[in-house]
């Protein structure tokens, strides 16, 4: 969303999501159990995912969004295309990132180390990582976290912390 409000992207942003099995729903179903899944990714929700309303609602503009199942009991791996406007480099990249989270206790911008979930899973962190072919080039972002954790109940604690005055990190370091 920082790049977007800065202007810095061209429109036709893409987001390629990978979402281990927890992340499916909560309804059991054949294509859930992991000795089903094991061994194959497949994609779903091509063009009518729930999430991407939501997401194009909170970016402001329009999205394509192919979220994936893989063989992973927890964890969402994104990697984001987007085509920069003409003279946008990693810098400014950079500095529009580190200016909306520096302070932010549980997001980690990794820059040109692209994150992994390996690192993320089992905490309440989200991982950045960035590279850009060439000034006005590619944009391909990737973003890791605990679906489970930020991505539910951690950030609900993040959420309370923050709304009753507590230390943003009670309960989660």
């Amino acid at each position: 969303q920082p790049l977007v409000e800065a202007g810095l992207l061209e429109p036709g942003i893409i987001i390629d999501a990978k979402s281990g099995i927890s992340g499916a729903g909560k309804t059991p179903s054949e294509r859930t159990h992991f000795s089903e899944i094991h061994g194959s990714m497949a994609a779903y929700g091509v063009f009518a995912h729930r999430h991407a309303a939501e997401i194009e609602q909170e970016l402001g503009v329009p999205v394509t969004f192919v979220p994936h199942l893989v063989p992973l009991d927890r964890g969402i791996f994104e990697t984001i295309y987007a085509r920069l406007k003409p003279g946008v480099d990693v810098h400014a990249i950079a500095d529009v990132l580190h200016g909306a989270y520096d302070a932010s206790p549980f997001v980690r911008l990794t820059g040109a180390d692209l994150p992994e979930i390996k690192h993320v899973v089992h905490t309440n962190f989200c991982d950045i990582g960035w590279r850009v072919d060439r000034p006005g080039g590619q944009l391909v972002m990737v973003v890791c976290l605990d679906n489970l954790v930020k991505g539910a109940a951690g950030q609900a604690i993040q959420n309370f912390n923050v709304a009753f005055g507590f230390d943003e990190g009670a309960g989660l370091n």
